[in-house]
């Protein structure tokens, strides 16, 4: 299993707007094959940034699969204009460590 990771900076008093395009938004990506799950958590420090977790089959599901697909680019103009800055956007694979 691959995991997504990518810490969303909305722009200043847009959060909830953001949190409606998201909701809309994200049959997009569970559609895509080798989508397992997905997350969204705020920041208790600030308001305005999220935490995106996603979890892909593999790393192809993901940046294939759907940065590949047309629903990609419907996702992007949804989203991205809520993003200052834009994410980094990093997969991770299984845990090394845990308790």
């Amino acid at each position: 299993m691959i995991l997504e990771h990518a810490i969303l900076n909305v722009r200043p008093g847009e959060s909830p707007a953001f949190l409606v395009a998201i909701a809309e938004a994200l049959p997009l990506m569970t559609a895509t094959p080798g989508f397992i799950g997905f997350e969204l958590r705020r920041c208790h420090e600030n308001a305005d940034r999220f935490l995106l977790l996603v979890r892909w089959e593999t790393i192809e599901a993901h940046t294939i699969g759907f940065r590949g697909s047309d629903r990609y680019q419907q996702w992007r103009q949804k989203l991205h204009h809520f993003y200052d800055p834009f994410p980094v956007v990093e997969h991770y694979g299984e845990p090394v460590v845990t308790s």
